[in-house]
């Protein structure tokens, strides 16, 4: 049997800091817990108080203490990362940020980046506040917009977390790619939560994925303070169960094979940076947890849930209170505080809000020694990661291989398909990814919930060690096991490495599950890449998501799987350019696809591939367009010869092969004659001009069309325009009920779309339209 090979301290002892350090880390306290105050206050009366101030003496150590970083340049791969994966605690993370940033400016001005790199008092201005802010200070002092959970718009932060349990299995994804990037050698990323965060199961199966890999550079920290929005008794303690969860942080991580060091005060200095030492010292390979026990809230005035996402009401005398040092006395609003007492009047609470800001500010340049201090560890952090010396390990993927073969597009021999082959949609993904990933050095990490095989996954990864990566015995292989049929993790963990930029994440499931399950993760890393290309300018960081076995051709597994709705779930649902799914139908097509996308550099790409084995089409000889024209994501598949009848979209490949192989024989003998188009990808078309598009499928096209899809009604509402032609369009549900279980051909016919249907109904079109 195999024993588990993580360590558990269950308990730790203070250490003695020296009175200097101890006086410093407790004055810098003071100055944030007010600060947050002001922060909620202000905002006004937006953000969440009781988790910043809980988790402030954590991430306090850390900064100046634990982790190794430059402050001159946030965009350093080879520093240790902080992640917010709780990111509602986004008012702890700014005010920690300003507050670091005043530090240094005050004693190391040289050490400070641009101001676009920095996060300073004058940005906290536009805490919570939109862009197109117009108040005066915030104009003057180009104070950047900070959004109500952290993004990559803010220096340091390298993911786009908040939605529960994502940010933690996209910081794991994100450790992973630093780890394989780095080698043995990585950064640390360090991972703040808090137990309510721990509830969602797809956090679980993110733990459960990094305790069987092996990452070593991953370091979660755990606020626990058992007070949720609901709840103060969140899980187990001791002899009390829990209102939601029957497990203590500690046994949670200590199951999937995590260290684990316990802190019964987390608000000890002493035991908190003992602690986080003790967490870099430990060798033996594994991702530790370190769970504090905390109080939410902690010396506010308002603890436990009732401080989640609340707090003193604007400018009381209980907001004062709660100002932890000689600031109570601070000028309000030219000495009328009742001035912003309601909050309406923005100009005035913008100047309420730097009078205060301007106080502590004051407060702060007179501790002189406590500056000294910490901007001294902030320098030492800086000459911690040079002296480490980190570098890219010997024969590191170059992902940008990648999107320099996709910009050329050229089909390589090996993947040529002959009219006549058999092979399948999923089967050629597979090589085709399998090439892409040789090529650029094994830069594609794949993952499936159970299906690497039989979704054809596999073939990306098949050239490299076989097995799963393993951090410390299986660094070649490509292939993750993410806890295993977990769809929700496996798009978390991928889009963390995706983010890196280093790597591009590959998840395949079901397309029933990965396209509502990956949802989530999907946004999150598109809003993250949004952020990070306007700050920076930087191209968007691609993961994948095959929606493999899509449609009614997997009809064996009957309507639970079978599922035609999980493209309306995607296509065009996400801003222009941030997502592109790629819907082909013969297998000839996805070379030219997915280089396609991949030439583009969306956020996200979703290619939805069917199951069975088909016959490869002889295109030429049936007078259709070739494979390559798929690039445009909508083209001519047919035109008409001679009068033309009418006009038939078509969209998904199970009803494509039904209209290529019997609907269209028996149309060209009945002299019906019809322009045939087929949306291949609904973004890529809209990447074109507006001139080519019209070109290729003109707007009075959609007026006279009608539509045969095998995915939902909605799908084609773009394509087809009018009422006739939207009650002639062929779909899954028009029948009003799923259909059943059966071979593909047998749940197409139900459904009313095989090949005889399908000339049913495009006769009486053309009988309507004349």
């Amino acid at each position: 049997m195999t024993t588990l090979r993580s360590v558990v301290i269950d308990r730790v002892e203070s250490s003695a800091l020296p009175e200097l350090e101890l006086h410093a880390f407790e004055a810098f306290d003071s100055a944030y817990r007010t600060l947050c105050a002001m922060l909620y206050n202000y905002a006004p009366l937006s953000g969440h108080p009781g988790g910043s101030i809980s988790s402030g003496r954590i991430v306090t150590a850390l900064l100046f203490g634990a982790m190794d970083y430059d402050i001159s340049n946030p965009k350093r791969d080879d520093a240790d990362v902080l992640s917010y994966a709780a990111g509602h605690k986004a008012l702890g993370l700014y005010a920690l940020w300003a507050l670091r940033n005043e530090t240094v400016r005050l004693i190391r001005h040289d050490l400070l980046p641009d101001i676009s790199d920095q996060l300073r008092f004058e940005d906290l201005l536009g805490f919570r506040r939109n862009p197109t802010n117009d108040t005066p200070l915030f104009r003057l002092f180009g104070s950047k917009a900070l959004d109500g959970h952290p993004t990559p718009a803010t220096p340091f932060v390298k993911l786009a977390t908040g939605a529960s349990g994502v940010g933690l299995a996209s910081s794991i994804g994100l450790a992973l790619a630093m780890n394989d990037w780095f080698g043995g050698a990585s950064p640390r990323v360090h991972v703040l939560e808090g137990e309510g965060g721990l509830t969602p199961g797809r956090v679980a199966e993110a733990l459960a994925f990094a305790g069987t890999a092996s990452l070593s550079n991953v370091i979660v920290h755990v606020d626990w303070n058992q007070s949720s929005i609901d709840s103060d008794h969140v899980t187990r303690e001791g002899g009390i169960a829990g209102d939601y969860v029957q497990w203590d942080p500690a046994e949670l991580f200590a199951l999937h094979d995590w260290n684990v060091i316990s802190v019964d005060d987390g608000t000890d200095f002493g035991k908190i940076t003992a602690a986080q030492q003790s967490a870099l010292t430990i060798g033996n390979g594994q991702p530790t947890a370190i769970i504090y026990r905390t109080r939410k809230g902690w010396q506010y005035g308002i603890e436990g849930r009732a401080s989640h996402g609340a707090g003193h009401k604007l400018c009381s005398p209980a907001f004062f209170r709660a100002l932890d040092m000689p600031l109570q006395d601070i000028p309000t609003c030219n000495g009328q505080p009742s001035a912003c007492s309601d909050g309406t009047n923005g100009v005035v609470l913008e100047r309420c809000y730097w009078q205060a800001i301007s106080a502590l500010r004051r407060w702060i340049g007179a501790q002189e020694e406590t500056l000294a201090l910490l901007a001294g560890r902030v320098a030492s952090a800086r000459e911690r990661l040079n002296s480490a010396d980190r570098r890219p390990r010997q024969f590191a993927p170059i992902v940008d291989d990648v999107y320099a073969l996709a910009a050329k597009g050229k089909l390589p021999r090996e993947l040529e398909l002959a009219p006549g082959a058999r092979t399948s949609l999923r089967a050629q993904l597979g090589r085709v990814l399998g090439y892409l990933n040789r090529f650029s050095g094994g830069s594609m990490f794949i993952a499936a919930a159970d299906l690497l095989n039989s979704t054809s996954i596999a073939e990306a990864a098949d050239e490299f060690e076989k097995g799963y990566f393993h951090a410390a015995s299986n660094r070649d292989s490509r292939t993750l096991a993410i806890g295993g049929i977990c769809e929700d993790a496996i798009s978390g963990v991928l889009s963390g490495i995706s983010s890196f930029g280093r790597h591009i994440g590959i998840g395949s499931s079901y397309a029933a599950f990965i396209a509502p399950l990956g949802h989530i993760a999907a946004r999150l890393h598109a809003i993250g890449n949004q952020a990070r290309h306007e700050k920076t300018g930087e191209p968007q960081r691609p993961m994948i998501l095959v929606c493999g076995h899509a449609g009614l051709k997997t009809g064996e597994d009957g309507p639970t799987h079978a599922d035609p709705q999980p493209l309306q779930l995607l296509q065009e649902n996400f801003p222009s350019g941030a997502l592109i799914t790629l819907t082909p139908w013969d297998p000839e097509e996805i070379w030219y696809l997915i280089n396609a996308a991949l030439a583009r550099r969306p956020s996200v790409i979703a290619p939805f591939v069917t199951r069975p084995v088909e016959t490869i089409i002889d295109r030429q000889a049936l007078d259709l367009a070739p494979a390559s024209d798929a690039a445009l994501g909508v083209y001519q598949l047919r035109k008409a010869r001679g009068t033309r009848h009418g006009s038939v979209v078509l969209q998904e490949s199970g009803v494509t092969y039904a209209f290529v192989t019997e609907a269209l024989p028996v149309l060209v003998s009945e002299g019906i004659e019809l322009d045939v188009y087929y949306v291949a990808s609904a973004e890529l078309f809209d990447t074109l001009s507006g001139k080519e598009r019209a070109s290729i499928f003109p707007e009075p096209m959609a007026q006279e069309a009608m539509g045969i899809t095998g995915f939902t009604l909605p799908t084609m509402y773009r394509w087809i325009r009018s009422d006739f032609g939207r009650e002639m369009t062929m779909h899954p549900f028009m029948r009003g009920r799923y259909p059943g279980s059966g071979s593909g051909r047998a749940v197409i016919a139900e459904a009313g779309l095989d090949g005889a249907s399908q000339v049913a109904r495009i006769r009486e079109f053309v009988r309507g339209r004349r």
